[in-house]
């Protein structure tokens, strides 16, 4: 199953962890067949946030929610079960520094949708 961990870092612990210490991590996870992807974010200033509320687009500088820790990059995982995907979470080298979120990732059967939607139309 699929987990993605989110990793969430106040702004004064963003560079807590160097990229070489998050690359050794990655590359355990890579060897052992767990990792799908993983990725560093870009510190909150360069975020943007978009709503559409009736049919009208806005645009915001900055993350969407007004927090102490703010999401830094994320490692989406595959795992048997919620305790694997902890203990994996567990040593990405950030979690010292602020906290690691992990949800299950739900499938989404694009493929079908696409043939349900094809069939519709014919």
């Amino acid at each position: 199953m699929k987990y993605l961990c989110l990793v969430y870092l106040s702004q004064e612990n963003w560079n807590a962890c160097s990229d070489a210490e998050c690359f050794d991590y990655a590359k355990q996870i890579v060897e052992n067949g767990k990792m799908i992807a993983a990725e560093p974010l870009h510190p909150i200033a360069t975020a943007t946030t978009v709503r559409v509320r009736n049919g009208q687009m806005t645009m915001t500088d900055g993350p969407f929610a007004e927090t102490k820790e703010h999401l830094a990059g994320f490692y989406l995982i595959d795992a048997k079960d919620l305790n694997e995907a902890v203990n994996i979470a567990a040593k990405i080298p950030p979690a010292k520094h602020g906290s690691i979120e992990v949800r299950p990732v739900r499938d989404l059967d694009v493929a079908n949708y696409q043939s349900v939607i094809g069939a519709q139309h014919a």
